[in-house]
């Protein structure tokens, strides 16, 4: 046991200093916060009853937007409540454990967006690129193993991760510089040398989503040929505007990412920030991105509507 822990009591709990230069708004910011979670949820259960009442979107690129759906439903929850409850006035301690959970739970579903949005790229490259066998690519065994793959995948990538920061002991000081816990503020308040934590865990952040970023290069590489070989300039509009929500979708994921994680420098207020709009803002726009300019969806979302009222009705 390290000499400087013989003067200090392990810690139990942390306190969640919350988003820095706020005092004085907090019913501000409780309202605004508020709205952007219950839109998110509303939003991303509106797309989920369409694509489960609809026989028509019952395509692979729809079962991926499913799954990104629920990824937006959980991937607020994370932080968002006990923010909220924090600007109520309620307590703003979390336990150990507690801590150990949000970490994890926020890398898991953050890697599982990650990995999502590789495999959506993968899907309009082979509906674009190859559509005469898309059918035969993107069969239903196929996008069963890659949603698998990828949940499976980012439960192992925040194990590794949860592992190497809470395996460290943590005996004081336990202020965390942020509205919830991760790596870049809980990391520093650990009692022992973190170089190796570090090293890995941000390598391994880093890897993930590089490998994702230029396998979806990749694909898009491919997709602009194959979109530019077409002759007529209205194919060559339909076949763009079905990539420009998942483009739109990544700009906005990989943005936080770059900011929070692969610059040398930590600002807790530029964090605070930043993490707000991962959580809170980006999972509430998603659902606009992808039905504002999908006749589908809104079609699809229509009809199950008008079939809930006229089941109530009834």
């Amino acid at each position: 046991m390290p000499l400087e822990m013989w003067n200090h009591t392990p810690v139990t709990e942390f306190l969640l200093m919350g988003i820095p230069y706020t005092k004085g708004l907090e019913n501000v910011f409780f309202v605004l916060f508020l709205a952007f979670y219950l839109l998110t949820l509303l939003g991303n259960l509106l797309i989920l009853l369409a694509i489960l009442t609809s026989s028509t979107l019952h395509t692979p690129m729809y079962f991926f937007l499913g799954n990104l759906s629920v990824f937006d439903i959980f991937f607020p929850s994370v932080g968002s409540p006990q923010m909220m409850l924090s600007l109520m006035g309620q307590s703003r301690t979390i336990s150990y454990q507690g801590c150990a959970c949000q970490l994890f739970f926020y890398h898991f579903l953050g890697c599982t967006e990650c990995f999502l949005y590789t495999v959506m790229a993968y899907d309009r490259f082979a509906a674009i690129c190859h559509p005469l066998r898309y059918t035969v690519i993107m069969n239903r065994r196929v996008c069963t193993v890659m949603t698998l793959g990828t949940w499976m995948g980012s439960c192992l990538h925040a194990s590794v991760l949860t592992f190497l920061i809470f395996k460290l002991p943590y005996c004081g000081p336990n202020e965390v510089d942020n509205f919830f816990c991760d790596i870049p503020v809980v990391l520093p308040l650990a009692c022992a040398d973190t170089s190796v934590a570090q090293t890995v865990s941000f390598t391994n952040v880093g890897v993930v989503a590089l490998l994702c970023f230029l396998l979806i290069l990749a694909s898009y590489t491919r997709i602009v040929i194959s979109i530019l070989k077409i002759s007529s300039p209205e194919g060559r509009r339909r076949a763009f505007s079905t990539c420009s929500a998942h483009l739109t979708s990544i700009l906005l994921f990989y943005g936080p990412v770059v900011l929070i994680y692969l610059r040398p420098a930590s600002s807790p207020w530029l964090d605070s920030v930043v993490q707000v709009l991962n959580n809170i803002v980006t999972p509430s726009l998603n659902p606009l991105i992808y039905t504002l300019r999908n006749k589908d969806v809104k079609l699809a979302l229509r009809k199950a509507l008008l079939r809930g009222v006229y089941t109530c009705g009834s």
